[in-house]
């Protein structure tokens, strides 16, 4: 009875406190909290939506329950039932990725009054904070100061107050060049009442105060130069931290929460490290880590055996962390055991975890887990009254007519050799510069052009996740299709030995294959993104031997049917991604850029479908590379959507056969390397 009557005085002194709207010459002092109360919160964390924010895919025109935020508030909304206390946070790529994204930046540009429809939804929601990825910067600075109610001390920068996100975000390794100081807050205190409970069971509403510190990605200063050279600086996500961690533990917080738009990587750490995850659980004072930016779930198969990495609870070096897929694909979900030891607020480990929970859950069949859309949760109805007329207007733009079309441009197969949905954007590619050199560099007017591009929707997505741009009417949606993202369109200038080099780092996208082994090979190095899988085109033609180790594979490199040689000169149209040295490939850093176009390359490439209005394999080059013939002891395969074979053949893909359908929309097929 004793230790009740002191808990209810207790309870009574803080909701004293809590009164401040009433007038007193003096506040009453809150009293201590007592050593002994547990308290379970759940840190929910969403990343990379990317904008995807209706399940719907754009580029098939129908409703795609596989992703999309709107399914993902329904399992927000199960976590807040489930858990008392929760706190909701973003870890970027968020305002870019979309159809819909795109409309807003690029056609119909949101005012300065008027409100992101991602940033709508999100706070229909209710978030507590967020911090930006790599993606938010592909607009330039002055939407992203605009559109996050942000304003910035840069170039461009929004000097007034616009309507953004309604939750704090944060950033603490951007820095103007201007004055050296962040562009965002770096740092902040989130203050929250949540419910804990004392060893007798009861319960006490109690004050919480959480710091959170965001980080983006350092390589952004060379994935989108031409939007940030100059105007800003970036730092090392650990030096960032340990910049800042003074400051936040002199606020005393209960938790400090790091949300970083990065994951993990063990090589010795660098200041412009791309995931640096595991590095900055290892900061003293972090006591949570949300990650984002591979596109993948933690805990999950992909850190299996990664050192001081608990791959089943979720801890990184100790630290309670999640990173919870893309698209809306999942959430991230952290189960916060904290206990109250000697006037602290500590975290119980024992009793903490991580999951990830997809919005379509695994069902078994034929005794394998496997993703089906009638086993994916509801949509919650708020969001599509939130966006629906921005959507719609989104839907009825792209679906503007540019062209027809008598050829069927897809990539099922492009890793194998079908370059029918790369040969248009390096035809526009190639078109564009050769039309721009002779006025920026008439030295170059006469010069060699070929043009580099990549299959971006290449099945990492899932089955549907392939461009697939069928014969007929041709609209904006097609261009998307086949340029998925918003970059710019640059060129360099590199000699044959460079050529040789950047073609040799993307055929590292294949696994080394031993003729003499036995059973099946995989072709496709799943660990190489297949947007670094560049192809070029213009005159050139090369083998790629997959039996050879990586830097020797590419042979018979000729330009007009004559071999390349080391000293010969090239224009090579490429994006501003790679030109500045986006995916590490060697001789690109950004200064060989002998022409950066203001322009889009997709509306480049919608521009040169307008100038083909019946565009059929006559106005695209011929396809410039192959495999070297292997005959192998064992079968070679990769896998792809299912049932695409005839598509195979149709494109010239006589090697290539089905071998087994896995029941989710994907299938293993056969290549036979040997012709």
């Amino acid at each position: 009875m004793r230790q009740r009557s002191r808990l209810t005085a207790l309870a009574a002194a803080l909701l004293l406190a809590g009164c401040a709207s009433q007038p007193h010459s003096a506040q009453p002092q809150a009293q201590p909290l007592p050593d002994g109360l547990r308290a379970d919160i759940a840190v929910l964390e969403t990343t990379d939506l990317h904008s995807n924010i209706l399940s719907y895919d754009y580029y098939k025109q129908k409703a795609d329950p596989t992703l999309g935020f709107e399914r993902t508030v329904t399992l927000i909304r199960k976590a807040r039932e489930q858990y008392t206390n929760s706190m909701l946070f973003d870890a970027g790529d968020t305002i870019q990725g979309s159809v819909l994204a795109d409309y807003q930046a690029q056609v119909q540009k949101v005012g300065c009054g008027e409100e992101l429809a991602i940033y709508k939804a999100m706070d229909a929601v209710g978030y507590d904070g967020g911090t930006i990825g790599n993606h938010e910067f592909n607009y330039g600075l002055p939407f992203l100061s605009q559109v996050t109610g942000t304003p910035m001390n840069v170039d461009g920068g929004a000097a007034q107050h616009c309507a953004g996100p309604h939750y704090p975000l944060v950033l603490a390794n951007v820095n103007s060049v201007r004055d050296g100081k962040p562009i965002f807050q770096p740092w902040t205190i989130v203050k929250r009442k949540i419910a804990a409970f004392t060893p007798d069971g009861s319960k006490l509403s109690v004050p919480l105060k959480i710091a959170i510190i965001g980080f983006t990605p350092p390589p952004i200063m060379q994935w989108d130069k031409q939007n940030l050279q100059g105007k800003v600086t970036v730092t090392g996500v650990v030096e960032a931290a340990q910049k800042y961690m003074p400051e936040i533990q002199a606020q005393h917080p209960d938790l400090v929460i790091a949300i970083l738009h990065g994951g993990m990587n063990t090589s010795a750490y660098t200041a412009d490290m791309e995931n640096g995850g595991w590095y900055l659980a290892g900061v003293p004072g972090i006591d949570v880590l949300l990650m984002g930016h591979e596109h993948t779930d933690f805990p999950g198969p992909r850190f299996a055996n990664m050192p001081e990495v608990d791959d089943e609870h979720g801890f990184v070096r100790g630290v309670p962390a999640v990173m919870g897929g893309f698209f809306g694909k999942d959430l991230g979900v952290i189960r916060l055991a904290m206990m109250r030891q000697q006037g602290h607020w500590v975290i119980d480990k024992s009793k903490t975890f991580s999951q990830v929970w997809p919005i379509c859950p695994p069902m078994l069949i034929a005794g394998k887990p496997t993703i089906s859309a009638s086993n994916c949760v509801p949509a919650d109805p708020q969001i599509s009254l939130v966006v629906g007329k921005t959507q719609q207007a989104a839907i009825d733009y792209v679906n503007t007519p540019i062209g027809q079309g008598a050829v069927r441009m897809s990539s099922y197969f492009a890793d194998e050799g079908d370059m029918s949905a790369l040969a248009p954007v390096n035809a526009a590619q190639i078109d564009d510069v050769r039309h721009e050199l002779p006025a920026t560099h008439p030295e170059l007017a006469n010069a060699p052009v070929l043009a580099a591009a990549a299959a971006f929707r290449n099945g990492f997505g899932g089955p549907d996740d392939y461009t697939d741009v069928q014969p007929g009417p041709l609209t904006l949606r097609s261009a998307a299709d086949l340029y998925f993202y918003p970059n710019t369109l640059s060129a360099v200038k590199i000699d044959g030995a460079a050529l040789k080099a950047w073609l040799e780092k993307s055929a590292e996208r294949f696994n080394r294959i031993d003729p003499k082994a036995e059973g099946e090979q995989q072709l496709v190095n799943a660990k190489y993104p297949g947007f670094n899988f560049d192809q070029i085109q213009g005159g050139i033609r090369y083998v790629i031997d997959v039996s050879k180790p990586v830097g020797q594979r590419i042979e018979k490199l000729s330009y007009q049917g004559k071999p390349v040689t080391p000293s010969q000169t090239f224009v090579v149209v490429t994006n501003n991604y790679r030109a500045s040295g986006g995916g590490r490939f060697p001789g690109l850093d950004g200064s060989n850029i002998v022409f950066a176009s203001p322009d889009g390359t997709r509306e480049i490439l919608a521009q040169w479908l307008k100038s083909h209005p019946t565009l059929s394999v006559d106005d695209l080059p011929h396809a410039s590379w192959h495999f070297a013939r292997l005959k192998t002891k064992g079968t070679v395969v990769f896998t792809s959507a299912s049932d695409k074979q005839s598509l195979a053949e149709a494109d010239g893909l006589h090697n290539i056969r089905q071998l087994r359908d896995n029941g989710d929309g994907t299938a293993v097929y056969v290549i036979d390397l040997s012709h």
